[in-house]
């Protein structure tokens, strides 16, 4: 067994869609990035590549390339999920903690894990996510970004 984590950030910007867990929500701000900057999934593909020994999401999918440009990252997510599946690794979970003030993902949560386990090809209980505020302290607090943390848990696969 292989275990990665995944940290990631990204600013709270005006006339920006907000994209978490491949999930559009309605809010006035969405995150600042070069590809669709859905802190959420990104998190997760680092502690994907991390667990697989592969970087990380800057190394593999740089914001210098235009190709990247507006991306969605769960077909970011589909193509690490299909390269660490073809170097002999099942995904076995994934658990991913938003830092968030606001807005609630509450409403958003089932989706959110069905799109990432849908990506990856695992069952739907396999992907947990959660929230968390910071009690109004930091950035995250004074809502000018979200950030998020990931694991994930790959083993060897059994056809290998």
């Amino acid at each position: 067994m292989r275990i990665g984590n995944g940290f990631d950030v990204h600013g709270l910007v005006a006339n920006r869609k907000l994209v978490l867990g491949g999930v559009e929500i309605d809010y006035p701000f969405g995150l600042a990035g070069h590809s669709d900057a859905d802190v959420l999934v990104h998190a997760v593909i680092d502690a994907l590549l991390g667990a697989a020994g592969l970087g990380d999401i800057g190394k593999r999918f740089p914001d210098t390339d235009p190709k990247y440009k507006d991306a969605s990252s769960l077909r970011l997510l589909s193509d690490v999920a299909l390269e660490i599946i073809s170097l002999g690794f099942q995904i076995s979970n994934v658990d991913v903690t938003l830092f968030a003030q606001d807005p609630k993902i509450g409403p958003f949560r089932e989706k959110m894990s069905q799109n990432i386990a849908d990506v990856i090809n695992v069952n739907r209980n396999r992907v947990n996510i959660k929230a968390t505020t910071t009690e109004g302290l930091g950035f995250v607090g004074r809502a000018e970004g979200l950030a998020a943390a990931a694991v994930a848990l790959l083993k060897e696969s059994e056809d290998v």
